[in-house]
């Protein structure tokens, strides 16, 4: 019995060696023998289901993994060297089951996204001032302002109601944004998004509005009416703007909210502007670009400030682009790539908003295969940018401002389709997916409301799936709404342990800015 007990110390302390320096636990697949079980992303490794699962049935398999665990947190040690560069990475409607779901499309359920191998995790409340569940409008205030706001504004107090054109123009009611405050510390800033660079989110960078909508002058106008004297609509301001006329990079969407349609013939502005053209006119060396492979070609030490509008609205999804070969559309990844190439140029260090913004609005139609790409894709953007940085002196965030509906349930059998049925059937003896929404426009799709049945969900799946198929909804409505759960925040560089723990979501930009030094509030340096 004794010899018994010592071969078991030997067996378990040769398993803690192994995974301290860096060897493979028993029963573990090595890398190079990952097998294609989900054929969802070609260039994510994968992880083959039966090996592992074969490994995991042993104890030893998970006290390795937690003693490795607890050994990698007695490493950490805390960086309270000032931060010279802050990149904040928002998933936009990226909620926890997304992640999750993300896990297995990209290869597994033991895989993790870029940012959760971050040493720092913690979690955000997401309500605004007057609702419960919030808008991407009211929470870009919170995360980059630092104040919490009604729903529908954007970079104003609570003192100003969605739609309030006179309470808009009075600019004691503004806020500012911590691209602001890093730039009045002598940074520079930037902004990124698939998104329009107009939308809710990246907006939240550089503008002030008592409308998300008014993102031109024709909508401002017929909104406010004469009220509108004197009022900037969102890319005049990302144009001219005090925060936006200074930001040294613009990357996204939404061209025709910046021309006349005597200039471009999708534009949607009424007043006979062509902001690009004013923008260039500013500097010789302002630059401004309109597919993937001029925005490749810009030399980070030639130009002073970048603009990039890839497309007249939002850009396409990346499943789109793949599947279009006369695409030309930076992705996410490359956009950040470059932006951080042209930010790396300033001395002084920067601040860098980066979204994946299509998440959000995939999930809004109830099309999960592609709101899981997008989060793939997010996942590749942070992989790069931290790629490109110190930890040392740079400070990543990556979070969400919302989530949403999304859920994932259903008992599946490890390593199946995440798009598949759920093992077990519903009380009316039909499958049902393990994958769905408590409501959207999706309905009716799987509802027969003439028999007041549900339809098979199989029988709408065909062998090679669209990407844009849609999945169940509960309640019927034309979009999907956001959900009022906390959201994760992942955190990584100097003072990144300050991420930690339950907190409002408004509190973001504050520690960033603490870490930065810059802004009127606490800071590291003091």
């Amino acid at each position: 019995m004794q010899t018994l007990r010592c071969l078991t110390g030997i067996w378990l302390l040769l398993l803690l060696a192994a995974c301290v320096l860096g060897g493979a636990v028993p029963g573990q697949v090595p890398e190079d023998d990952d097998e294609d079980m989900h054929p969802h992303l070609e260039d994510i490794a994968r992880t083959a289901p039966e090996p592992r699962i074969k490994a995991e049935k042993t104890h030893e398999y998970w006290h390795s993994a937690s003693k490795q665990h607890i050994l990698d947190k007695l490493s950490y040690e805390r960086n309270t060297q000032r931060a010279k560069n802050i990149i904040l990475f928002l998933g936009d409607g990226m909620g926890l089951a997304t992640l999750a779901a993300a896990r297995s499309y990209m290869g597994g359920e033991e895989l993790k996204l870029a940012f959760e191998e971050f040493p720092y995790t913690g979690l955000s409340k997401t309500y605004c001032v007057d609702k419960i569940v919030p808008d991407s409008a009211s929470t870009s205030t919170s995360y980059l302002c630092g104040v919490k706001a009604n729903y529908g504004t954007i970079g104003v107090n609570a003192h100003i109601k969605r739609g309030d054109c006179v309470a808009m123009a009075n600019q004691t009611n503004h806020v500012f944004s911590v691209a602001k405050w890093a730039m009045d510390a002598g940074k520079a800033a930037g902004l990124v998004t698939t998104t329009r660079v107009t939308h809710a989110s990246p907006s939240g960078v550089y503008a002030h509005t008592a409308d998300r909508e008014w993102e031109n002058n024709a909508l401002l106008e017929e909104a406010c009416g004469e009220q509108a004297k004197g009022l900037d609509d969102i890319a005049v301001q990302l144009i001219h703007g005090e925060v936006g006329s200074k930001l040294k990079v613009m990357l996204g969407g939404g061209r025709r909210n910046f021309m006349d349609p005597q200039f471009y013939d999708k534009g949607r502005r009424t007043d006979g502007r062509n902001l690009v053209e004013e923008f260039e006119a500013m500097s010789e060396r302002n630059t401004y670009v309109k597919n993937r492979k001029k925005l490749l070609k810009v030399s980070a030490n030639e130009t002073d400030r970048l603009l990039g509008l890839f497309t007249k609205s939002h850009m396409h999804y990346h499943l789109e682009q793949l599947a279009d070969p006369e695409n030309n559309e930076p992705t996410l990844e490359e956009m950040t790539e470059k932006a951080i190439e042209m930010l790396e140029t300033e001395e002084n260090g920067y601040f860098l908003f980066v979204e994946g913004g299509k998440i959000d609005i995939s999930h809004h139609d109830t099309m999960a295969r592609i709101a899981l790409d997008e989060t793939a894709e997010l996942s590749k953007a942070v992989a790069r940018a931290r790629k490109m940085t110190s930890e040392k002196d740079t400070l990543i965030v990556v979070t969400s401002d919302h989530s949403h509906t999304f859920s994932l349930g259903g008992y599946q059998k490890r390593g199946s389709d995440i798009f598949g049925k759920a093992k077990s059937k519903g009380t009316d003896g039909k499958p049902y997916l393990a994958l769905s929404y408590a409501n959207g426009k999706s309905f009716e799709t799987y509802y027969n409301t003439q028999t007041h049945e549900r339809v098979d969900p199989m029988t709408l799946f065909a062998e090679d799936p669209d990407p844009a198929q849609l999945f169940p909804a509960t309640a019927p409505l034309e979009s999907e709404t956001h959900g009022g759960e906390d959201v994760g925040v992942f955190a990584s560089g100097p003072w990144a342990h300050l991420f930690t723990g339950v907190y409002e979501q408004n509190t973001i930009p504050h520690m960033l800015a603490y870490a930065a030094c810059v802004g009127d509030g606490q800071k590291a340096c003091d």
